[in-house]
């Protein structure tokens, strides 16, 4: 088999995680009555029934095991770099803290997954509104769950699934006193969303506004650097 045939095999078959299959059979089953009202809406509902079932895609992927890294728990852009802090309900102070923001649209994968190794502390859901998950505002007014966790050095890392405009659902797998790996799968959001990352005091990003993550592999700092804030610009 040729290199261009293995990477189209890669795009055209992609495992969905569990999660969307009601969302996927759901699509599919409206596609068809839509058919038998009228041809060409059943080829609309198909259309969107492969967008469903392409959004809940679930691809494996290959994430640096060094210690010290804080991997993206999300697909998407990195939309918000800078000092805040943490959520008040996860008990972690008013010191701000270095907080990287990525953003995911409906074309994302959308399956999360943990950035560090550690044990899970505090989780915390928090209703709220739907705004833009692309405002400042919507970390601290909109739908949320926080999860606190510290490493073996003793040293916390947070990151906060935010629901958006669209989302409707969040999902978070994880329990307190539980130990993950980083990579590892824990959850998801519907439709659209944001995720940020709270790291240790004196941590700075080595990615850049703009920049595209993927999650489980993007590294997003080095808890064992002393390199400065990474900049970037578009080429």
């Amino acid at each position: 088999m040729q290199a261009h045939e293995i990477s189209l095999t890669k795009y055209l078959w992609f495992p969905i995680n569990r999660e969307g299959w009601p969302f996927v059979a759901l699509f599919g089953v409206v596609a068809l009555l839509l058919g038998q009202a009228w041809a060409p809406l059943g080829w609309l509902g198909f259309v969107l029934t492969c967008w469903c079932a392409w959004f809940f895609r679930d691809p494996d992927r290959v994430t640096p095991v060094r210690d010290g890294l804080v991997i993206s728990p999300a697909d998407g852009v990195v939309q918000m770099i800078g000092m805040t802090a943490p959520p008040p309900e996860l008990e972690m102070g008013d010191e701000p803290r270095m907080r990287v923001s990525v953003f995911m649209s409906v074309f994302s994968v959308h399956i999360n997954r943990v950035p560090v190794d550690g044990k899970v502390v505090k989780t915390a859901y928090q209703p709220g509104k739907f705004l833009d998950a692309s405002l400042d505002k919507a970390s601290a007014d909109n739908e949320r769950m926080s999860v606190r966790m510290t490493r073996a050095d003793g040293r916390d890392v947070a990151f906060v699934q935010i629901a958006g405009l669209v989302a409707r659902r969040i999902k978070c797998d994880l329990k307190d006193d539980q130990e993950v790996k980083a990579g590892q799968r824990f959850g998801l959001i519907r439709f659209g969303s944001r995720v940020d990352v709270y790291f240790p005091a004196g941590v700075q990003p080595m990615v850049s506004l703009g920049q595209t993550t993927l999650a489980g592999e993007t590294v997003l700092a080095d808890l064992n650097s002393m390199e400065p804030a990474r900049l970037g610009e578009v080429r």
